[in-house]
């Protein structure tokens, strides 16, 4: 493989892993912004100007996702391609990376249900600076969608150092048995 190629599907990897998390993030905060949109526009600093759940979803689900595409991206981007191991391509990478999404997904509906039933048996309260902000019927969404942002971060942060360590053992593994 030549010089070009190679950093073509470096490139091409890490831009795999930010439209993964950006195309997740805007089906995760369209899901959200329906659930109370206050969550975006009330607990995060404006972007637009607009209570629109579509547009909050759309915005913020680029804004806070392009990133930790990235940041996913270019670390297993070296782990798949670095060095003189057995290289992993992007087809390769496509799978896992969706496994990924789909697994923060799980978590993210996990935890929401989560907080949900703890909200229902008067196990969860927002504090009351929280209460204020929000109008009384949109409390129990804010939780919601609270907590299942952070599994989303939580998950996909794990998620991704799991990945990112498994790509280079497993090209590793591959190397130790050609030889």
């Amino acid at each position: 493989m030549s010089f070009v190629q190679g950093v073509m599907q470096f490139v091409g990897l890490v831009l795999l892993c930010v439209l993964a998390a950006v195309v997740y993030g805007i089906v995760h905060d369209q899901i959200t912004a329906r659930i109370c949109v206050e969550y975006f526009t009330v607990f995060h600093p404006p972007v637009i100007e607009s209570d629109s759940p579509t547009l909050q979803g759309l915005v913020w689900g680029v804004i806070a996702t392009w990133w930790v595409g990235l940041g996913l991206g270019v670390p297993l981007a070296i782990a798949a391609r670095a060095g003189a191991w057995p290289q992993r391509d992007i087809a390769w990478c496509v799978r896992p990376v969706t496994i990924l999404m789909l697994i923060c997904g799980a978590c993210a509906l996990i935890a929401g249900l989560v907080a949900y039933l703890l909200q229902s048996s008067s196990a969860l309260h927002l504090s009351p600076s929280y209460v204020q902000r929000l109008p009384s019927g949109h409390r129990y969404g804010f939780l919601i969608a609270a907590f299942a942002h952070n599994a989303s971060y939580a998950s996909g942060f794990i998620g991704g150092w799991i990945l990112i360590f498994g790509t280079a053992y497993g090209r590793w593994r591959e190397s130790r048995r050609r030889r």
